[in-house]
Parts: C-alpha cells; sequence; structure tokens
C-alpha cells in the first residue's frame, strides 16, 4: 500500500486511498490511516470530518478524531479566505488585470485544497477574462486538474483542446504529455478506449512522476496497455505499442504487462489471460478503470477467441478449449454467443466437437454485386432518356394561364397538357 500510495500527491492520492478503503476490507484499516495522514497535510477539514463520521475510533491510538486539529483550520482558512477576498476587491476596483488573474488563481488554490471543488473551478475558469496568451495554459491546465477531481470530463476535453491549440504548446513537451494522459482519462470514462488507448501511446516519457496530482507513469503504461489489447488489431498492436520505442518506456516500469502484450501478439493467449486474470482484483480497485474491467476484459476474449480461429476452416475445440484452458462447454458457451451475435462466422459441430466456418463465396458475391450496379445503371438511363425526350417533344404539363394566382387545383381549374406536333 505505501509504494503504490507513493506514487501520487494531494487529493488524487486522498481520493484513491479512500476509494480502496471503501472496497478491500482487508486493507481498509490501512487505507484509512494513510488516507488521514495525507488529508491532515491539506485544509479539507470537511472531508477529515467525514471520515471520521463513518470509522468513528476503530483504528485505535494515533487515529482518533482531533477536534483542536480541525478548528484550528477552519480558523485560519477563514481568515486566509477573507484577506484573499479583500486583495480581489482592491486589486478589481483599480482594474489591475494581472494582479486580478494572480487573485482569481490564488483562491481557487485555496478553494481546492480545502476540497471545494466547484468554488475553485468557478476562480479558476474567471481567470480566462484576464489571461494573455502565455497564461492560457496554465490556466487551461488548473480548470483540467480540478475538473478530474471532481469527474467533470465534460470539462476536461473541452479545456485540453483549448490548451492543444494555445501557439507555443508543442515546445513544452511535459505539459504537452499531461494533456494526452488527461484526454486519455476522459476518453476511457466515455468508453472510447481505443482514442484512449491512443492518447496513452502516444504520451511522452518526459511526462514522469511531474503529474503526480492525478496519473503515475505506471497508470500510463497500464491504461494505455489493457484499451489496446481490448481495442487494437494485431497490425496496430504490433506498430503503436510493441514497436514504439517510447511507449516502451512506461512499460519496463510493469514488466509483467509488456510480456503479456507480446504473449497476445504471438498468440499465447493462455498466458496472456492469465496474466490479466491476476492482475484483475487490481484493477477493480483503481478509480477510474474499476467500473470498465468488465467490458474490457470481455473484448480482449472476444478478440482472442476471433484472432485464434481466424486463420483456419475448422478447428478441434478440446485443442481450443485447452489453449484457453477453460472447459469444452464453458467454450462451446462462448462460441455460441459469438456466433449468435456474428463477430464468428462459423457453426458448431458438437457431435465431432469442431468448429467450422461458414464458406462465403466472394466471387459469386462480387458478381452479384456488379450486375446489381449494372441494373441500376440502366434502370438510371432510361429514365433520364425518357424525361430528354419528353423535353424535345414538348410534352410538359404546364398550369393554365393565371392559375398560379388563384392557387391552382383549389381554385376548380384543372392541369391540362397540350401536345404541340412539330411538323
Amino acid at each position: 500500500m505505501e509504494q503504490y500510495a507513493s506514487r501520487y500527491e494531494g487529493q488524487t492520492k486522498i481520493a484513491r486511498l479512500m476509494f480502496i478503503a471503501e472496497r478491500y476490507l482487508e486493507k481498509q484499516g490501512e487505507s484509512y490511516k494513510m488516507a488521514i495522514d495525507a488529508i491532515k497535510l491539506t485544509k479539507n477539514t470537511n472531508l477529515y470530518r467525514k471520515v471520521f463520521e463513518k470509522i468513528g475510533d476503530k483504528l485505535g491510538s494515533g487515529y482518533t478524531f482531533d477536534s483542536a486539529w480541525a478548528d484550528g483550520i477552519d480558523k485560519k482558512a477563514q481568515v486566509t479566505h477573507d484577506e484573499l477576498e479583500a486583495l480581489l476587491n482592491t486589486y478589481r476596483q483599480n482594474l489591475i488585470r494581472k494582479k486580478i488573474r494572480t487573485g482569481y488563481n490564488d483562491l481557487g488554490a485555496f478553494h481546492y485544497d480545502r476540497g471545494d471543488f466547484n468554488a475553485s473551478l468557478r476562480s479558476y475558469i474567471r481567470t480566462q477574462d484576464y489571461c494573455a496568451s502565455e497564461h492560457m495554459i496554465e490556466m487551461c491546465m488548473h480548470v483540467i486538474k480540478v475538473s478530474i477531481a471532481m469527474n467533470n470530463f465534460v470539462h476536461v476535453l473541452t479545456y485540453v483542446a483549448k490548451a492543444e491549440s494555445t501557439p507555443g504548446i508543442a515546445t513544452n513537451k511535459v505539459v504537452e504529455a499531461q494533456l494526452k494522459v488527461t484526454a486519455g482519462l476522459a476518453h476511457i470514462e466515455n468508453r472510447k478506449y481505443k482514442a484512449a488507448a491512443k492518447k496513452f501511446i502516444e504520451t511522452s516519457f518526459e511526462l514522469g512522476n511531474k503529474f503526480a496530482e492525478v496519473i503515475s507513469p505506471q497508470d500510463v503504461a497500464i491504461y494505455g496497455s489493457v484499451c489496446a489489447l481490448a481495442e487494437f488489431d494485431r497490425r496496430e498492436l504490433k506498430a503503436e505499442v510493441l514497436d514504439n520505442s517510447q511507449f516502451q518506456n512506461y512499460l519496463e516500469l510493469v514488466p509483467e504487462l509488456g510480456q503479456c502484450l507480446n504473449d497476445f501478439y504471438n498468440s499465447k493467449y493462455a498466458e496472456c489471460l492469465a496474466y490479466l486474470e491476476k492482475l484483475k482484483n487490481d484493477l477493480l480497485l483503481d478509480i477510474h478503470l474499476y467500473d470498465h474491467i468488465q467490458s474490457l476484459y470481455e473484448k480482449v476474449r472476444t478478440k482472442a477467441l476471433v484472432q485464434y480461429f481466424s486463420p483456419y476452416t475448422s478447428v478441434d475445440l478440446n485443442k481450443m478449449a485447452s489453449a484457453f484452458q477453460v472447459t469444452y462447454p464453458d467454450l462451446e458457451k462462448e462460441l455460441s454467443k459469438l456466433i449468435v451475435d456474428g463477430t464468428i462466422s462459423a457453426r458448431i459441430d458438437s457431435h465431432n466437437k469442431r468448429l467450422y466456418s461458414r464458406e462465403v463465396d466472394d466471387r459469386r458475391e462480387t458478381f452479384n454485386k456488379a450486375i446489381q450496379l449494372g441494373e441500376d445503371f440502366q434502370t438510371d438511363t432510361r429514365a433520364m432518356l425518357i424525361r430528354v425526350s419528353l423535353i424535345r417533344n414538348n410534352m410538359l404539363v404546364k398550369p393554365q394561364k393565371g392559375e398560379e394566382r388563384r392557387g391552382g387545383p383549389g381554385s376548380g381549374a384543372g392541369h391540362t397538357g397540350k401536345r404541340t406536333d412539330k411538323k
């Protein structure tokens, strides 16, 4: 737990420890203790009180409610808040734009430290009116950080786009990497796993530990790899992940994950899926991935089954079950579901325990499409020739004189056609 918690700082560290404490009973006490220690480094007394309202004195000596600390922090915070508001009002009265921006930034940081993310977000957004172009990226990063703490990923994508369109962003590799990972988190939240994978894979290793308030380098490796396994085909997995020297730096932080990717690419599906199953409990305790693990794992397994079968016209289901380390009945159920939903074009011979691909006559389909296109062309051409012939022979239906003014058929006069024969 200590090693895990050491990757993060600030509100993210607190949120992750609280998340684990609420879901992992064996580590609940340790997680709460570490969360309380982290909370006491901030001014978030509301969260401190809520924790003790929930757990009481279960943690034992050294971790009982410290009312003197909470009350003292509240008093100091009120004084600080009043001072910041007074300074901001002075700056606004004197119309000092640079100072007004600084005043709103100070208020935003104060509210963030207090855990009042709504007030913090309002303060940071108000700096937009006082930002020169060189301050726009700073403002966007503040809004993004607070929005992630609020789980408001709509704001995250909006301000990532705004920051990426700011001149000079390409020269700041660290901020560029921070924008990539925050966009990746937003895409995960929106269940756009392929877009998320691309963002994490494109993240420069310059990120390092410089964004510990949001994400760790190990997270980049895990999020990028799991999303890539779920969404990338073999060519993309090879070109964009395994041959990506930049992303390999992240994979070195989690070596087993790199081996898992290689196993999947080399069709060692049992080994790959076994490692993912081993990793599953940890991922279910991840604040960003827990709600997506079931969907991601199903996608990975489905892809593995499809890729295993795709080169063959028939497969021995006993051998396939052995390759995936499952029983024959379980494999048959999985394959039946994939056949019904159209993922695999095949049929199961339960008597001989074989899976046969459904043969598609590509030659016949191509001919049928060509014939249909020809028939459509002939129909369109005939219609066009008939129209041209009618126009040439002046065989058109025209309204009688004055009929348009009276409103056409409603006036009692009908449409008539008149043919003029050419001599």
